[in-house]
């Protein structure tokens, strides 16, 4: 858990729960969800803060369109305090919170990576383990085509 304290701390304006889902790891092959069909840790909730709605909505747009997320939501006016190169910092961003697939989760984090403004973008995953199944089942629907293709995308 020590590892996960930084993380928490960009994340303190978030509702409790989501930061509960970090709180266990998923086994390797989890079970099914009793009746829903859904496998926890199936679908992961990423996060990608940006400098501004402009370049959030830009990024959200192309992720959702490529097939990486089926749903974006944008929290704005987050205050973020880092440390950066040695110095402490204060800026106000805009959150992403990205729903996907977790094994898009490695193709999601590269295409931000190559259209993110900062040198270095914020792009963390937690896992669902539970949740509204036909919404689960929609995440999988809306990405599928992605994931099965067994491709990266740029």
């Amino acid at each position: 858990m020590p590892a996960l304290l930084p993380v928490a701390s960009r994340l303190l304006l978030l509702p409790r729960a989501l930061l509960s889902m970090a709180s266990g790891s998923p086994p390797s092959q989890p079970p099914l969800a009793s009746g829903s069909g859904y496998v926890p840790g199936s679908v992961s909730a990423a996060f990608v803060t940006c400098p501004n709605e402009k370049v959030a909505k830009e990024i959200a747009r192309a992720v959702v369109e490529k097939r990486l997320a089926a749903c974006v939501n944008l929290i704005p006016q987050i205050t973020s305090i880092y440390e950066w190169k040695g110095k402490i910092e204060e800026d106000s961003e805009v959150l992403m919170m990205i729903k996907t697939q977790s094994s898009l989760v490695p193709a999601l984090t590269e295409f931000v990576r190559s259209v993110h403004p900062y040198e270095v973008a914020e792009v963390i995953a937690l896992p669902v383990e539970q949740g509204n199944p036909p919404y689960l089942h929609w995440v999988h629907q809306v990405t599928e085509s992605v994931s099965g293709s067994g491709t990266a995308l740029p």
